[in-house]
């Protein structure tokens, strides 16, 4: 029997949520293994490469000075945009260790930025960490975020109404800080292998409803289901569990407690599953909404696997992370 997160906000369960299976051959693999273990735990398992990508050849770089710091991003501009409307503006943050450079290729935001007709912004954080609430950096992320933002609405015809932030792990965290500290700009967040860190959830107090959604494998080893200390060596902060994330923000938004639940269905042929909860009737139309990805490790589902499977668990193939987050931000506003 698979998870089910249940009208109720808790979690049921028939297996263990450690992974299970055949022993390695460890004489083959332990360089390996030791080399890339070392990586992750000095960089918090960055869902990238370690090192900075070519620049995406279609983004533009730009410079912010926050605080006497100099601060920077990629911004996509699509190339079809809604004559004479103003366009929605997605904020896509990278995770601990990454590049800002990588998000691009890693979620494939700009084909679908293209086709739909709306802005990208790929912020880069000041120590390759994010300000999630886990003194993980000192910087003032939330003030790069919005001169960030009011920069591209000064600069670009960006719709007020329709700004959203995204991201993986660590940048997955900030983006839900995001939602504490900028409701009155970000109309709906989506984290994708991340939840809340615990000092977080007893300061965010948002000034106005937010729509959240949230990613998450069951098999994450690093940013476990039901919560608890986060990484490799478990010294990156803690993070609530899944339910306990979404039950914030359902209890915030005032939605239903009772949700609408499914079954995704995909053809693609992999070991995972995906069930979906849908909480509605949130203040001014906000929703919260979960995806619980059966086997599904601290990845991007449809992304790639940018590391092996027993250091991160499966990428799902089985649902399309970019596609879901877009239709899910594409039906609120502020």
């Amino acid at each position: 029997m698979p998870y089910r997160f249940g009208t109720v906000g808790s979690y049921s369960k028939a297996t263990s949520l450690i992974p299970t299976g055949k022993p390695m051959r460890i004489a083959r693999t332990l360089p390996f293994t030791l080399a890339i273990l070392l990586i992750i735990a000095n960089r918090s398992a960055s869902p990238q490469s370690p090192s900075r990508a070519q620049d995406p050849a279609s983004d533009t770089e730009h410079h912010i000075h926050v605080n006497g710091t100099d601060r920077m991003y990629f911004l996509h501009v699509p190339t079809r945009l809604p004559d004479g409307k103003a366009a929605p503006l997605v904020l896509v943050f990278h995770g601990g260790g990454g590049h800002a450079a990588n998000m691009p290729k890693f979620t494939q935001f700009d084909p679908l930025a293209d086709r739909e007709g709306f802005f990208v912004a790929y912020p880069d954080s000041f120590n390759k960490s994010w300000n999630d609430g886990r003194g993980l950096s000192p910087a003032d992320d939330v003030g790069f975020v919005r001169l960030l933002i009011e920069q591209l609405q000064h600069s670009y015809k960006i719709d007020r109404k329709r700004v959203y932030a995204t991201g993986i792990s660590n940048g997955g965290f900030f983006s839900m800080r995001l939602a504490c500290d900028l409701s009155r700009q970000i109309a709906a967040v989506a984290a994708v292998a991340a939840t809340m860190p615990e000092p977080l959830v007893p300061v965010c107090k948002p000034s106005a409803p937010v729509s959240a959604m949230f990613i998450h494998g069951t098999k994450d080893p690093l940013v476990h289901i039901n919560g608890g200390p986060i990484g490799v060596r478990r010294d990156r902060g803690s993070a609530v569990s899944l339910r306990e994330a979404a039950e914030f923000w359902r209890n915030q938004d005032r939605t239903s407690p009772n949700s609408v639940a499914e079954e995704v269905s995909e053809s693609a042929r992999d070991s995972t599953q995906v069930h979906r909860e849908m909480y509605g009737g949130g203040r001014d139309g906000t929703e919260v909404v979960v995806y619980i990805v059966e086997g599904g490790g601290h990845t991007w589902p449809g992304g790639s696997q940018y590391l092996p499977v027993f250091l991160v668990g499966k990428v799902s193939h089985k649902l399309d992370a970019t596609q879901v987050i877009w239709e899910f931000f594409k039906t609120h506003r502020r």
